[in-house]
């Protein structure tokens, strides 16, 4: 196959400015100004669990091996009893190796003939009629192919966040989701806040009405730059780019979306509704590697003069900091922990856990890491269904649409957005020779193929 047959469309990438389409509905629950309390299953809240309960023997299938993928699956093991990851497959036999080793250490034997190599090894993995549970924790790109298969195979899933990297794959996302529910197969996705006590005893205080009515937000999340590969000797292109995955933007949709949009998926949530619109800008002016941006600022409209504004930065030695605001009529939060009232004085402020010494510990006693997945195997077991896979894809539309507005200098609609045909995957994934042309988007002027 020749270079320009595996190549990017590279156009299809920026049309969603020139797109009309279908909208859709916000999800998530409306917030009410009436001062109510609200239990977590009325808000369609998870439960906060000290373990998952017990019952069947559940048996896990792990597809990516990198190390959230690792860590994932140590996180379902740690959620209950008779937990098990049997099977595992991932694109290169050395992050299969490693990730063997480290699970001997949990007693874990995975035996060789349920461990899968290369491209095609999601679909035998989930082929295995002992696996009951897939863990989906590749670079995004492969989510919505590795999630539909998992559900034609019958499988509950647990996907890593974002779900997709452009419209196309968001909308297999959300048709797959469907699926999954009309048959009753649960999901579970990773974002972690919410399944994390403190955002959810938050999010209730809001939702009885805490702060009033949202008048406006912010959401960020700076830091530094994050890990980078330098190509070795031996590795064709496809190869390159997949063990450097987070630096393009077709493999990971920019960190806007694979990391900044745990914020914006609590701004979502909170508000109870999706933007209808966003414009903002963004930039490159440190990166090694790949065709992505140092840093995103983002207006985002949700109607009725709501505005939230969302920004993210990976440069070295600039002033971080990670988290959400709500302000309202009558307070503010900081959607963690904490609701002041317009003055400055505190409302109200979740109680951690004590220590020994009866200090404060500023911190809860199960993970939300290890709570997603507890969440996850508490619905299989007890018939208490969850499926998370369309909000995440909400969140997830919200960050493409940001990411877009920055990209091309335009606003962009949520209607056109969903209706977007922008697919950044390449026609054919395999290794070998890739066309490496990617121009870093300069908006206001055409991103040329």
């Amino acid at each position: 196959m020749d270079n320009n047959s595996k190549s990017f469309n590279r156009r299809r990438f920026l049309e969603s400015t020139a797109l009309a389409g279908i909208g859709l509905l916000g999800a998530g629950a409306v917030l009410s100004s009436c001062k109510k309390k609200i239990d977590n299953k009325a808000l369609g809240l998870p439960p906060i669990l000290k373990g998952a309960p017990k019952g069947k023997k559940l048996r896990a299938g792990l597809v990516g091996a990198g190390n959230r993928g690792t860590g994932a699956a140590i996180n379902f093991i740690s959620a209950g009893p008779d937990l098990e990851i049997i099977a595992v497959a991932d694109v290169f036999q050395d992050k299969i190796d490693e990730f063997r080793k480290r699970f001997a250490g949990y007693k874990l034997d995975i035996p060789e003939e349920n461990c899968f190599v290369g491209f095609d090894a999601y679909k035998k993995l989930m082929a295995l009629k002992e696996v009951d549970v897939v863990i989906l924790a590749t670079p995004p790109q492969f989510r919505p192919e590795h999630f539909k298969e998992a559900v034609l195979q019958n499988k509950h899933a647990f996907l890593e966040k974002p779900v997709a990297v452009d419209p196309v794959g968001v909308r297999s996302v959300i048709a797959t989701a469907k699926k999954a529910e009309a048959i009753g197969l649960n999901v579970v996705t990773g974002t972690q806040r919410r399944h994390q006590e403190d955002y959810i005893e938050t999010y209730k205080q809001i939702a009885s009405g805490a702060i009033g009515k949202p008048v406006s937000a912010r959401a960020f999340w700076n830091q530094n730059h994050v890990w980078f590969r330098t190509r070795e000797e031996g590795w064709d292109d496809m190869t390159y780019m997949i063990r450097n995955w987070n630096n393009f933007c077709w493999l990971c949709g920019d960190h806007i979306l694979d990391q900044h949009v745990h914020n914006i998926d609590v701004i979502n949530w909170f508000l109870g509704k999706n933007p209808i619109s966003a414009i903002g800008y963004g930039g490159r002016a440190r990166r090694l590697t790949g065709d992505q941006y140092d840093y995103f600022s983002i207006d985002y409209d949700f109607g009725d003069g709501l505005f939230s504004h969302s920004m993210c930065r990976q440069i070295d030695n600039c002033a971080n900091g990670t988290g959400e605001f709500i302000m309202g009529t009558e307070g503010y939060t900081n959607c963690q922990n904490t609701i002041w009232n317009l003055d400055g004085s505190v409302k109200w402020k979740f109680e951690y856990p004590k220590d020994a010494n009866g200090n404060e510990t500023n911190s809860i006693k199960i993970p939300p890491y290890i709570q997603e997945h507890m969440h996850l195997v508490h619905a299989i077991r007890t018939g208490e269904y969850v499926n998370q896979a369309e909000a995440t894809a909400h969140s997830t539309l919200t960050a493409i649409m940001g990411r877009t507005a920055a990209y091309t200098g335009k606003l962009v609609t949520w209607d056109e957005i969903f209706k977007s045909e922008m697919d950044l995957g390449p026609q054919v994934i395999e290794f070998g020779p890739v066309d490496m042309e990617f121009p870093v988007p300069v908006p206001g002027t055409a991103h040329k193929a």
